[in-house]
C-alpha cells in the first residue's frame, strides 16, 4: 500500500502539491496518457486500434472510439468471470468498484488496480487540508460524519466488488488517518445493518456534541435521511444517554463493544438538554442547537443533490454548507478550493493526476448533447453537422482547451482500463485555477421522461421544478424532495410529479390550496420545451399531474432502494421512477393530487 510516505507528504506539503498539480495540469495530463498507453497498448482491447503497435497519443485520439459502459461491459464481464485482466489493462485487477445503481437499475462494475485505488485515496486528504485552511477551528475538534457501508459481492473470478467508500473505510489509511478525527467508532461505520449503524453514530455524535466542529455525509440525501431518523428516535436516544444503557435492539457485537467505551455512565443533564431542543415544534436550526461548535456542514449538494439545499439550510440555521468534491465511480474529477462558496456558486478544480480527461461540448444551456454521436471513431467525433436546436461541435477537447462558459460531457481514460469512456456527467467551465479548469456540476443529461416524441431530461425537469417551487416559498412551504414518472397506463399519457412538502415551522403537511398547486403544475409545463408544448396542445400528452405525499414518504423510498441493494451512503433519489413498486410506495403516501388546466397552449 503506497500509503504512509505519500500520505505523510500530503499532510506536510498538501497545498504545495495542489499548486504544482494545477500549475502543470496540461503536462501532467499528457504524461498520464503516455504512461497509460505505454503500459496497455498490448492489451486485447487497445491493440485492435493500433496498426503495427503505433500507440502514439495522436493515434489514440484518432483511432480509439469514445464509448459508454454498455460498449465495454462484455470485456468487464469476461474479467469478472475469471479471464485474464490483460483484456483491458496490463496490471492485475485487485477489485471492482460498484456504481450506486439507484438511477439506472443494476450497478456497474468498474475495474480497479492497486495503483488506481491508492491514487483515489489522496483526494479526501487534499479535501481535508483545503477545508482546514479555509475554515478556522476545524482542527480543534472532531468531525461528526455519517458513514455507511454495503456488503461486498464476490464475482466468479474471486475478486470482490463493492462501493468505493466501503473499500476505503476498510483501509489502514482511513483507520489510521481521518477516522481518528471522527466521532463515530470504526466498528459502527463498518456495521452492515444501516439502522443499527445510524443509531450508534447519532448517539455518539450527541454524546460528544461539545467536541463536534464539523458535521456531514457523502451526499446531502444521507444527511437529510439522518435528520429524519433523529426525529423518529430522539426520545430513545435521550433515554440511552439518561440511563447510560444502550438499547437492547442494538445486537451487533462490534457496535455494542464500540459503544461501551463511549456510553460509559448516565448523563441526565445532557439528556434533558437534548430533549428540550428536540421537543421544539420547529426544527429550524436544529443542527446548530444540538452541535453548537459546528463550523460547517460538509456534504455534496451539487447536481441532483441541490434539491436538498433549502432543507439543509433550514436545519443548519446559518451554518455554511460545504460541497467538498465531485466525482463518480469511474474517476475523481476535482475538489472545491473555495469551500465557503454559496452552494449554487460552487466550482470544483480538476485534479489532473486522477485520470486523463477529454471534454465533449454540449449545448450552451447544458440541456442536451450537441448531436447524437455514433461514437465509434474520429469520423463520428469530428463531424460538425448540427441538428434541430443543437450547436455545432467539432471534436472532444483536452483539458487545456476548454472554454469558460461552455458546457462539456466528461470523457475519461483511467489507469484501470477505461479508455475514452463517457461518464455521463456534464460540467460547465467557470474559470481556471492556475492552469487547471474549474467547473460547476450539471445534472446528468439522460432523458428521464418520455412520451411519444417528447424527451424531457433531468436538467429540464430540475429547472422547471425550481421555477414552480418559488410560488410556495412566500407561504412558508418547503419542497423537500421530488421524483416523477411517465404514466402511460391511460391514453393519452401524462407526466406525474411526486412532491414531499413541509411547513418551515413544523413537519406537518401544509394545507394545500388547489389554485396554488395547479399554478405550480402550470409553471412546470410552461418551462418545458417546444416539443412538449406542441404535443400537449395536440392532445398527444395529457395534463401534468402533481401528487403531494406526506412527510417521510421519500425516506421510505430510500429504504425500499436500500433493501434492493442500493447503498444508503451513496443514495441518489431517482429523478424518474422506473419501478412499479416504487410508484406504488409513493402513491401510498399521497395526501393530495392536482392537475394543470386541461388546455394551456
Amino acid at each position: 500500500m503506497a500509503g504512509e510516505k505519500e500520505i505523510k507528504e500530503i499532510y506536510e506539503n498538501g497545498m504545495k502539491i495542489l499548486e504544482e498539480l494545477t500549475s502543470n495540469a496540461h503536462e501532467i495530463q499528457e504524461q498520464m496518457l503516455e504512461e497509460i498507453l505505454i503500459r496497455n497498448a498490448g492489451t486485447e482491447y487497445l491493440s485492435r486500434f493500433f496498426v503495427h503497435g503505433q500507440n502514439h497519443k495522436q493515434n489514440f485520439k484518432t483511432n480509439v472510439p469514445i464509448v459508454s459502459y454498455e460498449d465495454i461491459k462484455p470485456y468487464i464481464d469476461r474479467i469478472a468471470n475469471g479471464e485474464t485482466s490483460s483484456i483491458l489493462f496490463a496490471d492485475p485487477i485487485t477489485q471492482f468498484i460498484q456504481s450506486t445503481g439507484t438511477s439506472e437499475g443494476k450497478p456497474k462494475l468498474i475495474p480497479m488496480t492497486a495503483e488506481s485505488f491508492e491514487k483515489r485515496m489522496i483526494k479526501p486528504l487534499l479535501v481535508d487540508l483545503v477545508m482546514k485552511k479555509c475554515i478556522s477551528g476545524l482542527d480543534q475538534g472532531k468531525s461528526f460524519y455519517l458513514f455507511f457501508v454495503k456488503p461486498e459481492m464476490e464475482t466468479p473470478s474471486g475478486l470482490m466488488a463493492s462501493l468505493y467508500t466501503t473499500s476505503y473505510f476498510k483501509t489502514q489509511i482511513f483507520k489510521n488517518g481521518l477516522a481518528k478525527f471522527c466521532t463515530s467508532p470504526i466498528d459502527t461505520i463498518l456495521c452492515l445493518d444501516n439502522k443499527q449503524s445510524m443509531y450508534c453514530q447519532l448517539l455518539t455524535g450527541l454524546l460528544l456534541r461539545d467536541e463536534v466542529v464539523r458535521i456531514g455525509s457523502s451526499f446531502a440525501s444521507v444527511l437529510a435521511r439522518s435528520i429524519k431518523f433523529l426525529e423518529d428516535y430522539w426520545k430513545e436516544l435521550c433515554s440511552n444517554i439518561r440511563t447510560g444503557y444502550l438499547s437492547d435492539w442494538i445486537a451487533d457485537p462490534a457496535c455494542r463493544n464500540a459503544m461501551s467505551s463511549i456510553l460509559t455512565r448516565p448523563e441526565p443533564e445532557l439528556a434533558d438538554l437534548i430533549q428540550q431542543i428536540c421537543e421544539d415544534k420547529s426544527w429550524e436550526g436544529i443542527i446548530k442547537e444540538l452541535w453548537p461548535e459546528v463550523k460547517c456542514i460538509s456534504s455534496i449538494v451539487t447536481g441532483s443533490m441541490s434539491q436538498y439545499i433549502p432543507l439543509l439550510e433550514f436545519y443548519g440555521g446559518g451554518i455554511p454548507l460545504v460541497s467538498p468534491n465531485c466525482g463518480s465511480s469511474e474517476a475523481c474529477f476535482g475538489i472545491n478550493l473555495k469551500p465557503l462558496s454559496k452552494p449554487f456558486d460552487v466550482s470544483y478544480t480538476i485534479l489532473p493526476n486522477m485520470a486523463y480527461f477529454e471534454f465533449l461540448p454540449v449545448n450552451n444551456d447544458g440541456g442536451g448533447m450537441s448531436r447524437e454521436f455514433e461514437l465509434r471513431g474520429a469520423s463520428a467525433t469530428e463531424s460538425s453537422e448540427s441538428t434541430n436546436e443543437t450547436t455545432t461541435v467539432n471534436k472532444p477537447v483536452d483539458l487545456a482547451n476548454v472554454k469558460i462558459g461552455r458546457y462539456y460531457e466528461v470523457v475519461v481514460t483511467t489507469l484501470a482500463g477505461l479508455y475514452r469512456y463517457r461518464v455521463g456527467d456534464v460540467l460547465k467551465v467557470t474559470g481556471f485555477y492556475n492552469k487547471s479548469p474549474q467547473f460547476q456540476f450539471v445534472e446528468r443529461q439522460n432523458v428521464v421522461l418520455s412520451i411519444d416524441l417528447d424527451k424531457t431530461t433531468e436538467v429540464d425537469l430540475s429547472k422547471a421544478i425550481t421555477r414552480a417551487k418559488l410560488v410556495l416559498e412566500p407561504l412558508g412551504i418547503m419542497l423537500t424532495t421530488y421524483s416523477s414518472y411517465a404514466d402511460t397506463s391511460l391514453t393519452p399519457g401524462r407526466y406525474v410529479l411526486f412532491w414531499e412538502l413541509k411547513m418551515k415551522g413544523s413537519n406537518d403537511v401544509p394545507k394545500l390550496d388547489a389554485k396554488i398547486m395547479e399554478e405550480c403544475c402550470g409553471i412546470v409545463e410552461e418551462s418545458f420545451d417546444f416539443t412538449y408544448k406542441s404535443l400537449r396542445k395536440a392532445g398527444v400528452i395529457s395534463a401534468l399531474e402533481l401528487r403531494v405525499v406526506k412527510h417521510g414518504t421519500f425516506d421510505e423510498l430510500m429504504d425500499f432502494y436500500v433493501s434492493k441493494g442500493a447503498s444508503i451512503s451513496q443514495y441518489k433519489p431517482p429523478c424518474c421512477l422506473k419501478s412499479e413498486e416504487a410508484v406504488k410506495l409513493l402513491n401510498s403516501g399521497m395526501v393530495g393530487t392536482f392537475f394543470s388546466p386541461k388546455t394551456m397552449f
